[in-house]
């Protein structure tokens, strides 16, 4: 097993895109927004407002009124940046638990990506692991020629899905919770690249299926159109678990910071990434994102990819990590087949909040995430 501590690079900014309330971009483009109740951003109606809520009128009020009115016209503006509110912190199960990245070897034997994959997992709780991630398409090769051949019916289970079988039993025997990488899932007539969520009773806790898929076109460099043969996913997935609440994306999904905020605003602790980056966009973004997801919504991200195979017809970049919630990279290996071990203690997540309390610091009268479907439940 390869694994290094943390170490000191230079800082990583990741920049946010809003709509703004001087923007001049007409929000009839986009429908989700443009009916939207209107951010008032007027302090003084802002001031009145917060006026009616703490029970302090106008009038002749003292000085310490106009203290606490100032401050909780700052809270409700920090408050508006999300719709609905970002929910609260919870209190973890757990302070501190060791988490498993296995990053393994895929080869075109199903059974042996079956059983090695197994093993792994075994060997990651023997080790005293409590959460195990695998990578993004384990038990196939990463080939839109490969999803429909390797694809499992996850819902029906047993012989008709024997990767998440295997995941629900182990789950259930290692008394361990299971970030079940990402499998090919068949469902009617079309395939999903989907990640199962075992707790530590064996049950499926929560499926997410890929929300952004993987099409792009680098000329010289890598093509790929999952399209050809996924659908994308509709729904973000975040899931209470024996180890905390955990937001999940897959690869591609690393990239656009809209969900992981919205996992943040949810309450998460962790956010869980099976990726394959490849040699193109690996060396350059792989890490970089990782960190900029942490940094940004101060949490505790994982990645875990597969092993490096120079002969694949995808070649995998390999370096599953761990990133704190001060972008700080905890744990990472390189490209071989290696299990990463780190210790997760959540203590961290309200330290660094303090240190920079971002959550409080946020102008909801210039801009705004809205969690469309938390606002539409």
């Amino acid at each position: 097993m390869k694994a290094a501590l943390a170490f000191h690079r230079p800082s990583i900014i990741s920049h946010s895109i809003f709509f703004s309330s001087s923007s001049s971009v007409s929000l009839s483009r986009f429908p989700i927004l443009k009916d939207y109740p209107k951010l008032n951003t007027n302090n003084n109606n802002l001031t009145h407002q917060n006026q009616i809520l703490h029970g302090s009128g106008s009038g002749s009020g003292s000085g310490s009124r106009s203290i606490r009115i100032m401050a909780s016209s700052s809270a409700s503006v920090a408050e508006q940046a999300r719709a609905p509110p970002a929910l609260p912190l919870p209190t973890p199960p757990v302070d501190k638990f060791m988490i498993a990245l296995c990053q393994i070897t895929v080869t075109p034997d199903k059974e042996r990506n079956i059983a090695h994959a197994r093993s792994k997992i075994q060997e990651a709780a023997a080790k005293g692991a409590k959460l195990v991630l695998l990578p993004e398409i384990w038990n196939s090769p990463y080939s839109n020629d490969c999803f429909p051949v390797y694809a499992e019916d996850i819902d029906a289970g047993g012989d008709a899905s024997p990767s998440t079988a295997m995941l629900s039993q182990l789950s259930r025997n290692l008394n361990i919770t299971i970030v079940g990488g990402s499998i090919p899932e068949r469902s009617g007539d079309r395939i999903f690249n989907t990640c199962c969520v075992f707790g530590t009773d064996g049950n499926l806790k929560a499926k997410h299926r890929k929300i952004h898929l993987f099409d792009i076109d680098i000329p010289g460099k890598i093509t790929f159109m999952e399209s050809k043969t996924l659908t994308a996913g509709e729904t973000p997935t975040i899931v209470d678990t024996e180890v905390g609440r955990i937001g999940i994306g897959i690869c591609y999904d690393l990239r656009f910071q809209e969900l992981a905020m919205i996992y943040a605003a949810r309450g998460a602790h962790l956010l869980c990434y099976p990726g394959a980056f490849n040699m193109t966009t690996g060396p350059l973004h792989w890490e970089l994102l990782q960190r900029a997801r942490a940094v940004d919504n101060q949490l505790y991200v994982a990645t875990c990819s597969p092993a490096r195979e120079a002969g694949a017809g995808y070649v995998a970049w390999g370096h599953s990590t761990l990133v704190g919630p001060f972008g700080e990279v905890l744990a990472t290996t390189e490209h071989e087949e290696a299990i990463i071990l780190a210790e997760i203690d959540y203590s961290l997540l309200e330290l660094r909040r303090t240190s920079l309390p971002l959550l409080k610091q946020r102008r909801g009268d210039l801009y705004q995430l809205v969690d469309v479907k938390r606002l539409n439940s």
